[in-house]
């Protein structure tokens, strides 16, 4: 089990003034998945006129936000407690490849977390044949789907090489399996379309991930950020289980989820609708810290 103290900042600047807008935050540490949210605050600016928290069609929380005065900047802050208890599963137990398939195929559950909305395209991804078949080596229909997605995300982390900056929200799936590179937001886009195209049910997970400093070293104020991995589904029994093909291992308890959805469209973590002419600047930060851990400013 552990527990963190998080703080995510999001500060956007406009060339000009926006008159009004309204924004959709998905920021806020589901209270599901091994995770109990201790504590929730979040901070708006300018003050919203209007604010409404509901759940998504996939368990999300989302906040809807209404900001109707000229404003340059809009700062977000949110803050939150959280205790994570997910031990790693028995992998080797799970039920098989082709158990899986089967099995949601089959499945008439239309419900968010169903593996049904899980196996077809979203708004940024679809089943992919290449990645499929690049998925495919090396899966047997009578391995274990646990192991089996360890080994595939291991192979994602191996083969795959992390370079900010390469890749924007639109790459397609099939242009990085071609350039071998990208961010955690590509190679989990990749595993989810090759995963698809073989049948298997897998969703987009995004939230914050610890990160280790350099051996000696405090940890540094903001130096984290978002992260994103996948979801697979191992039966009705096991439910979702969660993959990191950046880092090649299980999403265990250095990972703090806060929304899952199809591909990236559906956690984004600040959607909406304003008005305003030229490039706006835009940074996010984020602090996750152990309880009793040290930050160096």
């Amino acid at each position: 089990m552990s527990r963190y103290d998080i703080r995510l900042s999001i500060g956007y600047t406009y060339p000009g003034f926006v008159r009004d807008a309204r924004h959709i935050l998905r920021i806020a540490p589901l209270k599901a998945s091994g995770q109990r949210v201790e504590r929730f605050t979040l901070d708006i600016k300018p003050t919203p006129r209007e604010t409404a928290s509901e759940r998504d069609f996939f368990g999300n929380r989302t906040d809807h936000v209404l900001i109707d005065e000229p404003h340059e900047t809009l700062s977000v802050e949110m803050r939150a407690r959280v205790r994570v208890d997910r031990p790693l599963p028995a992998l080797g137990q799970t039920l098989h490849v082709e158990t899986i398939r089967a099995l949601a195929r089959a499945s008439r559950d239309s419900e968010g977390e169903s593996p049904l909305h899980f196996l077809g395209a979203g708004r940024l991804v679809a089943p992919s044949p290449a990645v499929a078949a690049y998925c495919a080596e090396g899966l047997e229909p009578d391995q274990p789907i646990g192991e089996a997605m360890l080994a595939l995300a291991r192979r994602i982390r191996s083969e795959f090489r992390f370079e900010a900056g390469v890749t924007t929200i639109s790459t397609g799936v099939e242009e990085t399996l071609t350039a071998r590179r990208g961010v955690c937001q590509d190679f989990s886009h990749l595993m989810i379309a090759g995963l698809r195209g073989l049948g298997l049910p897998a969703a987009y997970a995004s939230g914050f991930l610890r990160t280790e400093p350099p051996p000696g070293q405090p940890r540094l104020e903001g130096a984290d950020a978002m992260h994103a991995w996948v979801e697979v589904w191992a039966g009705p029994q096991m439910g979702w289980i969660g993959f990191d093909p950046t880092n090649g291992c299980f999403a265990g308890e250095d990972h703090v989820l806060v929304a899952r959805g199809r591909d990236y469209s559906d956690v984004a973590p600040i959607d909406g609708v304003l008005i305003t002419s030229g490039p706006q600047r835009h940074h996010h930060a984020v602090d996750m810290i152990p309880i009793g851990e040290a930050v160096r400013n």
